[in-house]
């Protein structure tokens, strides 16, 4: 969750610089774009927009009421060669310019969901060797959201592609059995989402590329599902296992009976049903998850 907390070194009004962020955002589906929406409040008028370009790691440049309008990190302020003033507050920084002069930036908070660092102690719990967080963001929202959440390693500040390069050397450095699995809700996430060996989309934040790229997809933003996921997955793996041996054990037997005449031909197939019936009951245990 993004929150706005502060607005710095702008000459134009709050509410006014909010509204251009707003509006040069309101084709992003990604948390931050969110954030300056509900910070400026009023319904978007999207046909005030036009020439909407969004650039990968760096922020967008559109048109609003004809009035050029770039809203994005540093990254962008320098690809456009425009002097922009740091921030020494701790959250993501949104600078603008206005037809091509600093307008002042934005400061936006990543706010924890309440059960996020107890999410993760639940999958250490269920047995998740190592946790790393990849973000753009900067360092030191990174770091500081990380230590509160136990995270074991940060890599922050990160371009799409550098993420691919982050799970690449992840899936090198471990040899085991286990998997690496990768949860994202972004576009800029959709190409690790595919690289990893399990993608897991939070359905009611994530966008379409990033839900339609990754294998499991949850339907809301609750990070205690990815450990409850995890424990149903094991469970039904497990019954399965239970029902195939459990019918093959008692088929084998029931051959063995009609073979040397101890069973008849109806022995047989009310065993067979009863196996059936058994193994749809044992299964309908799956629907039945302990909470967490």
């Amino acid at each position: 969750m993004f929150e706005v907390n502060g607005i710095h070194h702008n000459a134009m009004e709050n509410e006014k610089l909010l509204e251009y962020a707003a509006l040069a955002e309101c084709s992003s589906s990604h948390p931050i774009s969110k954030s300056l929406q509900n910070a400026y409040g009023k319904e978007i008028d999207r046909s005030r927009v036009t020439d909407i370009e969004e650039i990968s790691g760096h922020g967008v440049v559109a048109k609003v009421d004809g009035t050029t309008v770039a809203a994005g990190n540093s990254k962008l302020m320098k690809k456009l060669d425009i002097e922009y003033k740091d921030c020494h507050s701790v959250g993501t920084i949104i600078h603008l310019a206005i037809d091509g002069a600093y307008a002042g930036h934005i400061v936006i908070s990543d706010v924890e969901k309440p059960t996020s660092r107890q999410a993760i102690a639940q999958l250490k719990k269920a047995g998740v060797e190592k946790t790393v967080m990849l973000t753009g963001d900067a360092k030191a929202v990174a770091d500081k959201v990380g230590a509160d959440l136990g995270v074991d390693e940060i890599h922050s500040e990160l371009l799409p592609g550098d993420k691919v390069s982050e799970v690449e050397k992840l899936l090198k450095a471990h040899t085991g059995k286990g998997k690496l699995a990768f949860v994202g809700d972004g576009i800029n996430d959709a190409p690790v989402l595919s690289r990893a060996d399990i993608g897991i989309a939070m359905g009611a934040l994530g966008s379409d590329a990033a839900i339609e790229a990754a294998d499991v997809v949850l339907m809301d933003d609750d990070p205690m599902k990815i450990a409850k996921g995890i424990m149903l997955s094991r469970k039904c793996i497990s019954i399965v296992y239970q029902n195939i041996v459990f019918a093959l054990l008692v088929k084998a037997v029931f051959l063995i009976l009609g073979a040397t005449g101890i069973t008849n031909m109806w022995g047989a197939i009310f065993a067979d049903v009863g196996v059936t019936v058994l193994a749809v009951l044992n299964a309908i245990r799956a629907l039945r998850v302990r909470n967490i």
